[in-house]
């Protein structure tokens, strides 16, 4: 029974404060004064009277009601009932400084002021809810003061405060306060379920189904929530509603439905909240940031873009808004219905509200299904103590990663609902019902809305019967006011009220209610029932992946084969079983076999069964979810202290001590969790045992009992509790108490074992994770947790003093101290106990500190894993070691072959091998560790000088042995290596292999890199004080250099000065002798210093050498000129050879002879060479033969030189000063080259549209016509189009922007035209089709559009100067040089400014094109950078793209008759990449092996192309970096061999071959920067004289050159080229391939682009050098894309046939002709057949038939259709994979077990010796044949069923043999054989027998036996 009311207040407006800004209120009166001593006054009540404020108005209001909650410091909620009515304000009052006053005091006009109002309120204060009986009772009050009626307030008032009901019980009462009133009050049945009235169906109605359920799931997950509404009734009912949603959890944080204004500032409190505020406050949210606001009025709900709301995992979320949506709106499901039924009944609002309740009810009861099964009850009596295992039920739920269940778990919420519904023996409500009994029914009625609709109906009926027990309600009788009676004239103010009758009345029922006998309210305690279990686990994520019965078969066959000492079959399936252990299902499965396999708590094992366990659980625990760990580590627990091994005598190791790598054990909430399952088992046991004590009933009573659950137990005790004598009460408290304490220590001694490591000086885990400092949150919500710990802190002192483990053991004990308090307090032990247990637990970790240094002595004393011999790499000649191998491995990095993986596959990597680093490379070498992998082996390597960074890095990854240091080696070969040192690799030797890495990678000066000191003494590396220089490497440089200082007096010459060369040194003969010199003569003094033109005669001799370069027979042939006598010299030729810079005084950077027109002096280009960068002036490289169009290269112009350029010639100059006579020299040059060109010359220089044309049409065929491709549209794409161009270009095609736009609109003139001939490629990616034709008269058509606009830049307008169509010279600049740069419109050149890429550029890009192509990790780190994503962001093939765009636009240029001059960066870069790339398209020539050696010599090495600094060859360049430039124009060349695989004579692997060996440094070619330098070092000329060693080779196209006549390794078998091709490659990013070179591997060779080193090592055998003789020719192949080289494996059609002619020839003893020769010959027989045979081709001619032009595209030859009819894929060349996989073949895919099987052997070590034994059995000792392998690196003796078969039989392990012996013949031998033939091999386990062929075999295989024995 209770109160109705507990204190009745009137409260009003406060006058005397009214000047002081705000109004505010007070308490007029209060009954009763004097404050019930079980329910105080609560404070500040005034100000939820008025929550907007207290304020005065100027007109009456309604009288209005509403309902606020009040929550006390005890948690206690008071419900003030407001009823709040407005009486005048006596006018005598003064009336100022109110908001609301509206008066002006200066206008004395009004002499009474208006009537104002001021609010008054009659409030309850309640701890019950009774709404609508609070409003009726504070009407009638108001109504009997209001209608002045006839009954006394104060005994309605006094009937009021002593009015009592009961609470609960479904009971009704009626009342009445003595004024002719009646009402009825009805109480819920049941008070755990809240009374919700309408408000929940109202709260829905309101927001909507899924703003509600946003707000449900914020609740539950602790977010701040704020309610807005214009009115406080809405505020509450919402607030109640969403509170009662959550039912059965209880809301636990600030609830607080109406806010006053004056307390605003709790909203930025930071704790969660659920707060109503008046809508008139809505701006003063603005600034909350966390807060979800949602409006009731508007219906909508804010959530800020900071808070993210857990949502209702699926299919619940789905559910709920499903029954919802029904409930809320039945006509939904007929809506579309063609007759919907006639009656539709929809729920009133009253049963709606109950029907929406029951939705939520069942959620919860779905989300909460089998919670009691996780309770875990730790101590029973006095009181029960609980705790929720969370891990467990999320575990069970398959839930664990679930974001909105853990939240809910976690939260205070929960907390309270664990500590109210634990207990196994309490009153039952609805909930608990659901729980238990209706949980099947929901889970068979998902999916059926109509049943889940009759459940919901039957849920709300029980909600709707607790809320009104009593349908027939007897009418209520309430006096109501008359209408309008607020607005009366009236009247008087409220009465004031007589205390002492209200006190009178009060007392006087207080005085009865003391005679009453209390009422006893009868509880209905009952066990509460568990329901069912949760549901099995389920992996939603991959069902199929986890349960495959296959795998769990793998973990027991594997697990057996251990446990029966099968150790070569559990060798066999230990890997695929670790791959097993990903999967959940898997691990479980491991500890269950694990277990059954343990006998009372102990399993010994020997040595090898104890590794592979140890491997088993630490994979176990390694690869799971941090919350699924700690299942897994709960299972694992008894299991690392029950297996163990024997060390010796007493000492035995467990377990335990080689899993405490991982975190989970110093997690406190896994070990919390784990104390108290154990815990309550053990009281569990405990009152069974009791119970069985005290009745010996039948057996059957005994088993039901034995198989209760513990909460079972704990409900039947505390039944019994009450019923017990004091004494077996406390009987029962003492054994509860001792359980848990002797659990306490237990778990003292478990967590020492896992937290103190096996050597105690090295404390990795503690340290790692700060466990001294580590405050764990705890995982626990217990019940009647004891507040305090009462632990005494560890001191050093108590225990023991060494110094060195003091640290290890403070940081454990202090954890376990925590531990132990935590649980100690929370379980209630008593405080002597825990006083006890922290003395006594620096005793035991010192005990175990004791017994784990013994373990540790003699775990060391353990004798070492075999580990396998090292094998040692081939060398070049000439290569030399630096270091010998260290031991490491070669960990897997992100490129997936090699590791299996999805890709399937053998596990390649890791492999364990050695590091070794020579003068040339840095070399791994080893064998997988992957036990079927193992007989391979692998090979990784790069050169030194391609090395670009070193990293050091730190992995988690468990191989078998101890690793200490990680380096992760990157080189610009696209080769990555991660390797781990061995633990037996000090780490001194790490530095110094560090050290001499970068020695050798970055020598002092470019004479110490490989390529000079091949075959020399490597010391120079390792000491480089004593660096030696070698003279013979300079012979020729001194003449040179110091005639040209003599004659050059400048100061440019800075080389650094070399040390002579000693005595003894000169006197040996001079390296090549006199032809490596060029004598410079005093004439050639004189010539230079006069700067004369011509070449005297005398000069030739000096010459010759000159002359034999590349570069001036490549201008023969161009006929650009000759180098001869200024008399025989003809004046016609337009261009001549200059000597201007024989002596590099000019530009240092250029070739010493340069082309330039026949009419420029000398003298003039020391001049104009000034006017660019490096003073690279422009010099001619190519001509076009057909329109004799030049190609010029130079650097770009200086700033002032592009002004001088480019200045009108009509601006009068004030003096001719030295800028203009060098930019008239420009001019003059320029004009010569434009003169050089026939049609140029013809129009007498204006080159009209007219004279262009028809010279054109003259001199070329009717089909060019249509060569003349849109060079506007390309201009446009290479300039970027999109900026108004009509500033830089005057006229011509690039005239205007206009013309532009419409020449790049063709549509209109290009229909019905056939598209060119040639090869065109489109940059704008639509096909052949964008290659449109531009005839001569489209282009007139097109340019007298243009003539009536005026030129921008004022020139003339005059019609003429339009029709010009092509100027004669282009000239390509950068943009960012040209800006500002107007140009004269009667100059005859043109620039075009592009947007070109930085070197900086090139080099950051590249960064990332390694990391794309070859990642460190397969895990990247940030989950978007896939492999395509980052090679977009590489930006590599942008840069492609932009090359290939400006030399096609040059192409075009040339190819229809205009010169260009590329003058871009400092003219050695991207200049040398666009002139080359321009020159390979235009002619044909370069494209074969000769031309493009020639096109790399003239263009990159003479122009001087910065090969050492770009590379970063030496210590100097060092700081620059490495920047691809060559690299990227091989690509380019690689990306146009694609497209036209018929038009180059030179491979693919030719490109790849060039782009490793340029940063290689094993070769000279490609060393220092340009040719004077060459010549400074005395390198240009030396190739001519006799190499001393026939094997190195110092320049890579002789290597090239030797190597092609053996093998046709760089030869293109589609070669078939078309005369005078021009060629047009598509460059879009869509039509370019990433190359495989930056991506393909051969792990079993290393790089193939050391020729001996893998395909010709048996060529260069030395005497010195001998083969193993035993290597065995075996017959097991693999071919997998990262390990063999796929070509020489399965070579292509040509060179298999080629290959099988030679055997032929050979075996009919003919001399086998060259490949070359072979392959001439077939074609020239070829090509006569096809003649004869006329149209009808032989399948055999069209292998190599040339006439494909229609294919020429492709990547494959197409066959003629009427022969064959089907297609011949050709391998492009010998390298490269096939594009298409061959269905069947080594590259189908076979199943796993087969690839695992397929390896072949491929190097001598790992086969030793092999061949036929017979072998005695051991079971049936009969005598089979086996094939037997020995091997010396992995010290065994392997046997196979027969030599091709691949699974291994048997393993004999060489460390275990004791003796090998001559044997006797035994029974069932095999007959015919001599007694010598037997022999014996006696191992530690048994006897082997073996029968040779003969005595001879037999003595072989003894030797061999014993010689691994004596190496091993």
């Amino acid at each position: 029974m209770a109160r109705l009311a507990d204190y009745f207040v009137l409260v009003g407006y406060d006058h005397d404060k009214r000047g002081s800004g705000d109004g505010q209120g007070r308490i007029i009166q209060r009954f009763p004064e004097k404050e019930w001593e079980d329910n105080p006054f609560p404070q500040g009540i005034q100000l939820f009277c008025q929550p907007s404020g207290w304020q005065l108005v100027l007109e009456r209001k309604s009288p209005n009601f509403f309902v606020a909650v009040l929550t006390d410091i005890n948690s206690e909620r008071h419900y003030c009932a407001c009823f709040t009515f407005w009486e005048a304000v006596e006018s005598s009052q003064p009336q100022k400084n109110h908001a609301n006053d509206v008066v002006d005091d200066e206008d004395s006009k009004f002499i009474q002021a208006p009537q104002l109002f001021a609010p008054k309120s009659l409030v309850l204060v309640s701890q019950l809810d009774h709404t609508e009986v609070f409003r009726n009772c504070l009407g009638l009050i108001y109504t009997i003061y209001v209608d002045c009626l006839n009954f006394p307030l104060e005994t309605v008032i006094g009937n009021l405060l002593t009015c009592i009901i009961p609470i609960t019980g479904g009971s009704q009462r009626t009342i009445s306060l003595g004024a002719g009133d009646r009402q009825v009050i009805q109480t819920p049945i049941n008070d755990a379920l809240p009374v919700s009235g309408c408000s929940v169906a109202l709260l829905l109605k309101q927001l909507g189904i899924n703003n509600v359920l946003d707000l449900f799931c914020a609740a539950l997950t602790e977010h701040k929530i704020l309610f807005l509404s214009s009115s406080y009734q809405r505020l509450t009912e919402a607030c109640r509603a969403l509170l009662a949603l959550m039912f059965p959890l209880k809301y636990s944080f600030t609830y607080i439905p109406i806010l006053p204004a004056q307390l605003l500032e709790v909203l930025s409190s930071p704790t969660p909240f659920i707060i109503g505020i008046h809508s008139f406050f809505r701006a003063e949210m603005q600034d909350l940031l966390d807060v979800i606001v949602a409006d009731l009025d508007g219906g909508t709900v804010v959530i800020p873009e900071c808070i993210h709301i857990s949502v209702l995992p699926e299919p619940h979320l789905f559910q709920t808004q499903t029954a919802l949506s029904m409930v809320l709106d039945p006509e939904l499901e007929y809506a579309d219905y063609a007759f919907p039924p006639s009656s539709m009944s929809v729920s009133s609002m009253k049963f709606q509200d109950k029907e929406i309740r029951a939705v939520f009810l069942r959620l919860f009861a779905q989300l909460f299904q089998g919670y009691r099964w996780c309770l875990q009850i730790i101590r029973i009596h006095p009181e029960p103590v609980i705790r929720f295992h969370k891990v467990a039920f999320l575990a069970q739920r398959g839930l664990l990663d679930d974001d909105f269940l853990t939240k809910v778990l976690e939260g205070m919420a929960f907390a309270g609902f664990i500590s109210e519904r634990g207990s196994p023996y309490r009153p039952c409500d609805l909930f608990d019902e659901l729980v238990a009994n209706e949980i099947e029914r929901i889970r068979l009625d998902e999916g059926n809305p109509q049943r889940v609709l009759r459940h919901v109906k039957e849920i709300s009926e029980q909600l709707h019967r607790n809320e009104n027990p009593y349908p027939a309600v007897a009418m209520h009788k309430i006096q109501k006011p008359t209408e309008g009676s607020h607005l009366r004239l009236q009247h008087n103010t409220f009465p004031h009220l007589d205390e002492g009758t209200v006190q009178w009345i009060i007392d006087q029922a207080t005085a009865k209610l003391k005679n009453v006998p209390p009422a006893v309210k009868a509880e209905m305690k009952c066990m509460v029932p568990m329901g069912p279990p949760s549901a099995a686990i389920i992996d939603r994520n991959g069902i199929v992946l986890t349960n495959s019965a296959r795998r769990l078969e793998v973990v027991r066959n594997c697990i057996a084969y251990i446990f029966e000492n099968k150790m070569l079959e559990a060798k066999k399936l230990l890997p695929a079983m670790l791959r097993a252990l990903k999967g959940r299902a898997a691990r479980q499965c491991l500890t269950q076999e694990l277990n059954s396999h343990v006998l009372q708590n102990r399993a010994v094992l020997d040595h090898q069964q104890f590794d592979y366990i140890v491997r088993m659980m630490n994979c176990a625990l390694q690869d799971c979810t941090p919350l699924d760990e700690h299942i897994v580590a709960a299972a694992l627990l008894p299991l690392v202290t029950a297996f163990c091994r024997k060390l010796g005598s007493g000492v035995t190791q467990f377990a335990y001590s080689c899993v405490q790598e991982h975190l989970v054990w110093t997690n406190l909430q896994f070990w919390e969790a784990m104390f108290y399952t154990d815990v309550q088992n053990h009281i569990r046991a405990l009152y069974l045992e009791i119970d069985g004590d005290d009745f010996s009933e039948t057996g059957c009573v005994d088993i039901e009992k034995q198989q209760r659950s513990a909460l079972e137990v704990a409900a039947e005790q505390l039944r019994m509790w009450p019923t017990h004598s004091k004494e077996k009460q406390q009987e029962l408290i003492d054994k509860e108490e001792s359980t848990v304490y002797s659990q306490a220590i237990h778990y003292g001694n478990r967590l020492t074992y896992l937290l103190l490591p096996l050597d105690t000086s090295k404390n990795r885990l503690l340290r790692s994770t700060a466990i001294g400092d580590m405050e764990s949150v705890s995982n626990s919500f217990v019940t009647n947790s004891i507040a305090g710990s009462v632990a005494e802190s560890y001191d050093t002192e108590s225990g023991f003093e060494d110094a060195e483990t003091s640290d290890v053991a403070n940081s454990v004990v202090r954890f376990i101290n925590r531990f132990v308090d935590k649980v100690c307090t929370e379980s209630g032990v008593s405080n002597d106990h825990l006083k006890a247990l922290h003395a006594n637990l620096p005793d035991i970790v010192q005990m175990h500190i004791e017994t784990l240094d013994a373990v540790h002595r003699e775990s060391k004393c353990l004798p070492p894993i075999q580990k396998p011999k090292l094998l040692r790499p081939t060398l070049l000649i000439g290569e030399e070691l630096i270091m010998e191998g260290l031991r490491v491995f070669l960990m897997p990095d992100g490129r997936e072959e090699s590791v299996g993986g999805s890709q399937g596959g053998p596990r390649i990597l890791p492999a364990e091998g050695a590091i070794f680093v020579t003068s040339y490379r840095i070399i791994f070498k080893g064998a997988p560790t992957e036990t079927l992998a193992g007989e391979q082996t692998v090979i990784r390597s790069f050169p030194v000088a391609s090395f670009t960074k070193e990293k050091k890095i730190s992995l988690h990854s468990r191989t078998d042995q101890d690793v200490q240091d990680w380096l992760q080696l990157r080189s610009s070969t696209f080769q990555l290596m991660k390797i781990a040192f061995d633990d037996e690799v000090a780490s001194e030797m790490v530095e110094i292999f560090r050290k001499n890495i970068h020695k050798l990678r970055y020598p002092q000066h470019v004479h110490s890199t490989f390529a000079f000191t091949v075959g020399q003494s490597p010391k120079l590396v390792l000491e480089p004080k004593q660096k030696e220089k070698n003279p013979s490497l300079r012979t020729m440089s001194k003449t040179i250099m110091k005639n040209a200082k003599k004659t050059i007096g400048r100061q440019y010459v800075t080389r650094k000065k070399y040390t002579p060369p000693t005595w003894d040194q000169r006197a040996a003969p001079a390296h090549g002798d006199h032809q490596d010199q060029i004598s410079v003569s005093e004439e050639m003094e004189q010539s230079a210093l006069t700067l004369s033109t011509t070449m005297r005669s005398s000069d030739k001799s000096t010459m010759s050498h000159m002359v034999e370069r590349a570069c001036c027979r490549d201008y023969q042939r161009l006929g650009l000129g000759t180098l001869s006598n200024s008399l025989t010299r003809s004046k016609n030729e337009p261009f001549r050879i200059t000597t201007v810079n024989r002596m590099y005084s000019v530009c240092r950077s250029y070739p010493s002879l340069l082309i330039i027109p026949q009419t420029i002096q000398d003298s003039t280009m020391q001049r104009i060479s000034r006017c660019y960068r490096q003073n690279r002036f422009p010099v001619v490289c190519w001509r076009n033969s057909r329109t004799k169009a030049v190609l010029l290269r130079s650097a770009g112009l200086h700033g002032k030189s592009v002004v001088g350029l480019f200045k009108s010639q009509n601006a009068s100059a004030a003096g001719p000063s030295q800028t203009d006579s060098t930019s008239l020299e420009q001019e003059k040059y320029l004009q010569a080259v434009i003169n050089s060109m026939p049609h140029y010359a013809d129009t007498g220089g204006r080159n009209t549209l007219s004279g262009f044309t028809s010279a054109h049409m003259n001199s070329s065929d009717s089909s060019d016509k249509q060569r003349q491709p849109k060079i506007g549209v390309l201009m446009k794409q290479v300039m970027g189009g999109k900026e108004d161009m009509s500033s830089t270009f005057s006229r011509g095609v690039l005239g205007h922007r206009a013309r532009v736009i419409t020449l790049a609109n063709p549509r209109a003139t290009t229909k019905g035209r056939e598209s060119p001939q040639g090869k065109w490629g489109s940059i704008r990616g639509s096909g052949r089709l964008s290659a449109y034709s531009l005839n001569s008269d489209v282009g007139i058509r097109l340019a007298g559009k243009e003539t009536l606009s005026p030129q921008a830049n004022g020139g003339p307008s005059d019609s003429h100067y339009f029709r010009q169509q092509r100027a004669g010279l282009y000239i390509i600049g950068e943009k960012s040089q040209l800006k500002g740069a107007k140009q004269d419109p009667l100059q005859q050149w043109e620039v075009v400014p592009i947007e070109i890429f930085d070197v900086r550029h090139v080099k950051t890009s590249f960064k990332k094109l390694m990391k794309a192509c070859v990642p460190s990790s397969s895990k990247p780190t940030e989950p978007t950078l896939s492999y395509y994503r980052s090679l977009e962001e590489s930006d590599w093939l942008s840069q492609l793209h932009k090359l290939l765009q400006v030399s096609v636009l040059v192409v075009e240029l040339l190819d229809n008759g205009s010169s260009v001059q590329i003058s871009l960066e400092d003219g050695w870069d991207v200049t040398t990449q666009v002139v080359s790339l321009v020159q390979l398209l235009s002619d044909q020539h370069y494209r074969t092996l000769e031309g493009f050696r020639l096109l790399v010599e003239k263009e990159w090495l003479s122009f001087g192309h910065r090969f050492s600094h770009r590379g970063a060859q030496t210590m100097a360049s060092q700081s620059s970096g490495f920047t691809p430039v060559f690299l990227q124009f091989l690509d380019c060349v690689h990306q146009i061999h694609l497209q036209f695989p018929m038009e180059f004579e030179f491979s693919l692997y030719y490109l790849k071959f060039l782009a490793y060996h340029y940063v290689s440094n094993r070769f000279r070619t490609f060393l220092l920067d340009s040719d004077h330098e060459r010549i400074e070092l005395g390198l240009m000329y030396e190739e001519k004289g006799e190499r001393k060693n026939q094997h190195t080779y110092k320049s890579v196209w002789d290597y090239i050159d030797r190597l092609s006549k053996k093998t046709p390794i760089f030869f293109n078998y589609l070669y078939a080229p078309e005369d005078g091709e021009v060629l047009r490659p598509y460059g879009n990013i869509s039509n370019l391939k990433v190359w495989d070179y930056y991506t393909h591997e051969t792990l079993s060779e290393g790089p193939s682009y050391d020729w001996e080193l893998v395909y010709g090592r048996r060529e260069h055998m030395d005497e010195g050098e001998r083969t193993d003789t035993m290597a065995p020719q075996t017959q097991r192949k693999i071919i997998w894309p990262c390990y063999d080289n796929q070509n020489k494996m399965e070579p292509d059609a040509i060179s298999k046939l080629l290959e099988e002619m030679q055997l032929l020839e050979c075996e009919l003893g003919q001399v086998p002709d060259k490949w070359k020769e072979a392959w001439d010959k077939i074609k020239t027989t070829q090509r006569t057949e096809s003649k004869q045979e006329g149209k009808h081709l032989s399948s055999s001619s069209l292998l190599m038939s040339s006439s494909l032009s229609h294919h020429r595209r492709s990547q494959c030859v197409y066959l003629h259709e009427a022969a064959v009819g089907s297609t011949l894929n050709l391998s492009l060349d010998t390298d490269s994979s096939t594009t298409s996989t061959p269905s069947s073949g080594a590259m189908g895919r076979k199943s796993t077990s087969t690839l695992y099987s397929q390896f072949q052997t491929s190097e001598s070590e790992h086969r030793s010796y092999e061949g036929i034994l017979y072998k005695r059995g051991a079971l049936l000792k009969a005598w089979k044949p086996r094939w037997f392998v020995l091997d010396k690196t992995k010290h065994q003796l392997r046997y196979y069923d027969s030599k091709s078969d691949t699974d291994v039989k048997g393993i004999v392990d060489l460390a275990e043999v004791e003796s090998v012996t001559l044997g006797t013949a035994a029974m069932g031998a095999p007959k015919n054989i001599e007694e010598k033939a037997f022999f014996d091999l006696k191992t530690t386990k048994r006897v082997y027998n073996f029968c040779a062929q003969d005595s001879q075999n037999a003595q072989q295989w003894i030797d061999k036996i014993q010689s691994c024995l004596s190496d091993a």
